[in-house]
């Protein structure tokens, strides 16, 4: 059997942690999975962590797994992408004492310690507004109450960062991780002494900062041995899961990529720092050493759609409900609103549900709940998207789609034609994190295959009808902000 040569990409999202492998033609050789583990903290109204030593040792049985089922492969490079805003804290002697997830809160409690001035200032700065979701709120939680970790806290280290600090025991922290702390000038790609004093962190604990695609290091002697991988193997910076997702489309600057996963970033490429003097975006760091990221998001969509198979298909495969879909015509029984965010809209829903005619029809059956699902993910896209455009103009007829939710032919035609505008799929999409992972190996030997990777394309349909149903959405959205009198 020839030996070929190939990647790992050490992908830890929010609901599952992945190991996969590539060759050096960008094709996913295979991939294993494992639930990632959340941990309830009652001292905090809304707190989650994992134990980061409990996810280690799922990676490593994963890495073994699928070398196991792959003995030809000789591993020439590790990377890792992550979750974003999701920390791990470290104390000086490497030890691992806590895993903070993004949809950790427990920083929630103190926002309102800051003033309105504070916050637009950090806003100008970190290209986001403070909230709770973001690493120097979660830090300022664990000091208020978790006396316990805050004085051991040497460091910390965005998922990702830390993975690869654990193939290596080097410290560093990426770019476009950095960009979701609050900690970091987003401008001057650099740590912020301003938001540090702000937010009253001691800045040692930020490690130095790491671009994409540079080398991390050597494997660690021990880990090379525990897991049988060719100690020449290098490790290298990977960076945030939405940037990869990006760079595995290929997008030219100035481009827009909806990136369907867990949540539903809508971004775009462009080359100056910018802002939003209503603060509807967010302006990241990208992966590449020059590109800025802007971005609105559709919040929790693909977490609301997993959510609703398991309690309507909990038997099925997604084909069953796509088929089910493809059966619909125009009768389709029900409207929703499940919390997705609208970056227009100043709060966002707390309580969602589906609206239907009364007395319930016979024709009601569980494909119509799924449809509502769907066409509100398609709706809070589309204005997210809209908002988007509205802080930076965008007059293409196009653009980019990857992640897990485009699996599904009836999302990309409702979207195709509610937004119309044609949407571009690349080969790869539905595991697009792993595919930049991919790239990033790929780039740092010198390596092209990626360039060859085919694009699907969706083109828009019956608008005028679509349209109808968008403002049927948005009447019973407004409905719901009134009843639960939200400005």
């Amino acid at each position: 059997m020839a030996i070929q040569l190939g990647y790992l990409i050490i992908d830890i999202g929010t609901g599952n942690v992945r190991v996969g492998l590539s060759n050096t033609f960008g094709e996913l050789i295979g991939v294993e999975r494992d639930n990632v583990n959340y941990l309830k903290d009652n001292l905090y109204p809304d707190a989650l962590s994992f134990n980061p030593d409990e996810l280690w040792s799922q990676i490593v049985v994963l890495i073994q797994r699928i070398l196991k089922n792959h003995p030809n492969f000789s591993i020439q490079a590790i990377t890792a992408t992550s979750q974003r805003e999701g920390i791990v804290i470290m104390n000086s002697k490497g030890d691992s004492l806590i895993g903070l997830p993004n949809h950790d809160h427990r920083g929630r409690e103190w926002e309102s310690e800051f003033s309105k001035e504070d916050k637009e200032k950090a806003y100008k700065i970190a290209g986001r507004y403070p909230s709770s979701l973001f690493s120097a709120m979660k830090i300022i939680g664990i000091k208020n109450r978790r006396s316990d970790i805050y004085n051991q806290m040497a460091s910390i280290l965005s998922i990702s960062d830390w993975a690869q600090f654990k193939f290596t025991g080097v410290l560093g922290y990426e770019h476009s991780q950095a960009s979701e702390t609050l900690l970091y000038d987003v401008r001057k790609k650099e740590w912020s002494d301003e938001l540090c004093y702000l937010f009253n962190i001691n800045k040692s604990i930020l490690p130095p900062l790491r671009q994409s695609g540079s080398l991390v290091g050597s494997l660690s002697d021990n880990i090379s041995t525990q897991l049988n991988i060719n100690p020449e193997a290098v490790v290298l910076v990977g960076g945030a899961d939405t940037q990869l997702a990006i760079k595995s489309t290929q997008p030219a600057l100035n481009n827009i990529v909806i990136v369907s996963g867990t949540t539903t970033p809508v971004v775009k490429l462009i080359k100056e720092y910018k802002i939003d003097e209503k603060f509807r975006t967010w302006t990241n760091r990208h992966v590449d050493d020059e590109t800025f990221i802007l971005e609105t998001n559709a919040g929790v969509t693909g977490l609301n759609y997993q959510r609703l198979k398991e309690i309507f298909y909990p038997n099925e495969d997604y084909s069953i409900i796509e088929n089910e879909l493809q059966s619909l015509t125009e009768n389709f029984q029900c409207v929703a609103s499940l919390g997705s965010l609208i970056s227009d809209e100043k709060q966002s829903l707390k309580q969602g549900g589906f609206i239907f005619e009364v007395p319930i029809s016979h024709q009601l059956s569980r494909v119509h709940f799924v449809w509502a699902a769907l066409w509100d993910i398609a709706c809070s896209i589309k204005e997210n998207l809209d908002c988007l455009a509205k802080v930076d103009n965008y007059q293409e007829d196009y653009f980019w789609g990857c992640g897990g939710g485009f699996q599904s032919s009836v999302i990309r035609q409702v979207l195709a034609s509610l937004t119309n505008k044609k949407i571009f799929i690349r080969e790869g999409y539905n595991q697009a994190s792993v595919s930049g992972g991919s790239m990033i190996c790929n780039e740092y030997f010198g390596i092209n295959h990626h360039k060859n990777k085919k694009i699907s394309i969706t083109y828009p349909q019956n608008q005028a009808y679509y349209h109808s149903l968008y403002l049927q959405w948005k009447t019973m959205r407004s409905g719901l902000r009134e009843l639960f009198n939200i400005c």
